[in-house]
């Protein structure tokens, strides 16, 4: 049975705050030295992207200030170019992106949900 694409954009809010979670308190020389955090946040960001893929175009198009592509292609650098991870890439990501995006993910959440009343 075919998941529910809404659960899809749940996983990405509950991905991002997991992320903050991990990393709160933490500058970037903490964070590059914290193996477990690292891979933890490498995961939840591989997550985000894979999870874009599935949601349907007809809901990526409506957003079209969510980097929908980026994100994906962001999953397919981490999950095939583990032994090249550029940390200083991940954590501009994780301290200048994902709070842009999480507001913007949150509204495409809400928008799903009073649809379906």
């Amino acid at each position: 049975m075919k998941r529910e694409y809404t659960l899809y954009v749940k996983d990405i809010v509950e991905s991002i705050t997991f992320i903050e979670e991990f990393v709160a308190n933490m500058d970037f020389e903490q964070f590059v030295s914290d193996e477990k955090t690292k891979n933890a946040v490498i995961k939840r960001l591989e997550i985000i992207g894979e999870a874009v893929k599935n949601i349907p175009q007809q809901v990526r198009v409506r957003q079209k200030d969510i980097p929908w592509s980026d994100l994906a292609r962001m999953r397919d650098k981490l999950a095939h170019e583990y032994f090249g991870i550029r940390y200083d890439i991940v954590w501009r990501v994780i301290k200048k992106k994902l709070p842009q995006l999480k507001p913007k993910i949150k509204k495409v959440l809400e928008d799903l949900k009073s649809e379906q009343k």
